[in-house]
């Protein structure tokens, strides 16, 4: 019951977030839509351990880790906003 959970909560993170994106209140960089998306994935990330689903792993895995290459960009775009 509690991978059950996880799994819900990870997957409505996910949509949520693109949710917001498609409806125009985040953008791609902002600090909500890349925590959510991070954090979701990396939730049904550990279920899909769970589970054994070597193809779902891998997915959620290479999404969190796409998702801190967005963070990355962020903190390079505000520091080179404050600099300017």
């Amino acid at each position: 019951m509690a991978m059950q959970i996880i799994s819900v909560v990870g997957a409505l993170m996910v949509l949520v977030a693109y949710g917001l994106i498609q409806a125009g209140t985040w953008r791609e960089l902002d600090a909500g839509y890349l925590a959510l998306n991070i954090l979701g994935s990396l939730l049904l990330g550990i279920v899909a351990i769970e589970d054994r689903r070597v193809g779902f792993v891998l997915l959620e895995f290479a999404w969190a880790g796409i998702a801190l290459v967005g963070v990355a960009r962020a903190i390079r775009a505000r520091r080179a906003a404050r600099s300017l």
